[in-house]
């Protein structure tokens, strides 16, 4: 019987084609480590991927199975430079850093693409990105992005597509014009995160699943971690939890909102060949984007609902399919095969939370939908700063990145109502 998660609905398509995924046992009594790492998406198993190869002991403990969580559940796409374009984040830290913050994603590309290579993992890989203005009026600023990228940025990989070429592009007369990035593309990110998991116990890593963290303190120069099988002492501490920190640090959780986002898998499109014939991924410019791209068996893969709640939907299927006809009408009765959803990890300014919360605790999260390439190079960072080499988390760790208003009791409802009206801008 296929494995339902106790904390993301439905039952993906990445589920269903990568196969068994190895279990792995739960911690079996205390333990005392140079390192632990809470969570087991991305950013935790590429920690201690990276230490244990290094020779620094590691235990990680994850309260679900590997790949519950964003990590594989993901739309699966690269993207290039930060959630924001590189322009607009020049515009709030300056060139110098915002040129850097872009050289450290394309080595985040790179590195996630090397490192499934290295490992033996095939995650396929498909090339190319799309992103395409749902309103004329984004043109300009579509431009301009392009020619910064290309002029100040030394990025010659992307292009501006006018609105005939986007048309052909993504096979759809809904949108205005935007870009072709072709130093980009999407994975299947639960093969990724079943490889990487592999990779990580490999090396020597001791990783555990179903294994919660209950409570974390300080104790002595250390940290302790209860969990239900015993205490994790360590005096290093990856607190690696995402969208799922839930109560277990105040600071994290004050940072770090979840929502729910939810995708769907159409039957195979043999019949529809206008509908991105060139197999790349596609994002739109609403606030509440959508996204959406073609499989390696000609499936579309569609993501565009997110609830700012911890509702799910009886039948996301009729939500995904209702967004998937907006653009393709000749889809409008389209078989979906597979819906699933989960939490996705945002912060107030869409970009990474990455904090010494407690003394030797940092927390790492708070991708905002761009955590493919930067959860797999945090968590390879993180390591690289252990280890006492360049500290390129740092530039991360200088963004402003604010807790979200309102305290423990009102952040969800005052979220709720300003992505709501977000929500209802894009419609306009």
């Amino acid at each position: 019987m296929a494995w339902q998660s106790p904390i993301a609905p439905g039952i993906s398509w990445y589920q269903a084609t990568v196969g068994e995924r190895p279990e792995y046992p739960s911690m079996d009594g205390s333990r005392d480590t140079e390192v632990a790492i809470i969570g087991g998406g991305y950013t935790g198993l590429q920690a201690a991927c990276n230490l244990a190869a290094n020779g620094v002991p590691v235990v990680l403990i994850e309260a679900n199975r590997f790949g519950d969580g964003a990590s594989g559940r993901n739309g699966g796409q690269f993207g290039s430079g930060q959630r924001s374009w590189p322009d607009e984040l020049e515009d709030i830290v300056g060139f110098e850093q915002s040129k850097l913050l872009f050289d450290i994603a394309e080595g985040a590309k790179h590195y996630v693409l090397d490192f499934a290579r290295d490992h033996g993992i095939d995650i396929d890989y498909l090339p190319g990105q799309l992103n395409v203005a749902h309103k004329a009026a984004y043109e300009d600023d579509y431009r301009k992005s392009v020619a910064a990228m290309n002029e100040r940025y030394d990025y010659p990989h992307i292009s501006f597509m006018e609105q005939a070429e986007a048309r052909e592009r993504v096979g759809s007369s809904h949108y205005f014009g935007g870009t072709r990035d072709t130093g980009t593309g999407h994975i299947h990110p639960l093969k990724l995160l079943v490889g990487l998991a592999k990779a990580a116990r490999s090396a020597g890593a001791d990783i555990f699943e179903m294994t919660p963290a209950k409570s974390i303190r300080q104790s002595g120069g250390k940290t302790i971690i209860e969990t239900p099988f015993g205490t994790l002492t360590a005096k290093r501490v990856l607190i690696a939890t995402n969208a799922y920190i839930g109560n277990l640090e105040p600071v994290t959780a004050a940072h770090i909102m979840p929502i729910r986002s939810f995708i769907g898998a159409t039957a195979p499109l043999d019949n529809h060949p206008h509908v991105i014939p060139g197999q790349e991924a596609v994002a739109d410019s609403r606030f509440v984007v959508r996204y959406f791209r073609k499989t390696n068996d000609n499936r579309l893969l569609f993501g565009g609902r997110e609830a700012y709640t911890a509702d799910t939907p009886r039948d996301i299927s009729v939500h995904i399919r209702k967004q998937i006809a907006e653009i393709y009408p000749a889809l409008k009765d389209v078989e979906i095969t597979h819906s699933w959803g989960g939490s996705v990890g945002i912060t107030m300014p869409r970009q990474p939370f990455v904090r010494e919360v407690m003394p030797g605790v940092m927390s790492i999260g708070g991708y905002s939908g761009h955590g493919v390439m930067l959860a797999n190079y945090c968590g390879k960072l993180y390591a690289d700063m252990v280890l006492g080499r360049q500290d390129l988390l740092a530039p991360f760790a200088r963004l402003k990145v604010p807790p979200f208003p309102g305290g423990a009791s009102l952040r969800a409802p005052l979220l709720f109502i300003a992505l709501s009206w977000f929500a209802l801008r894009d419609r306009f």
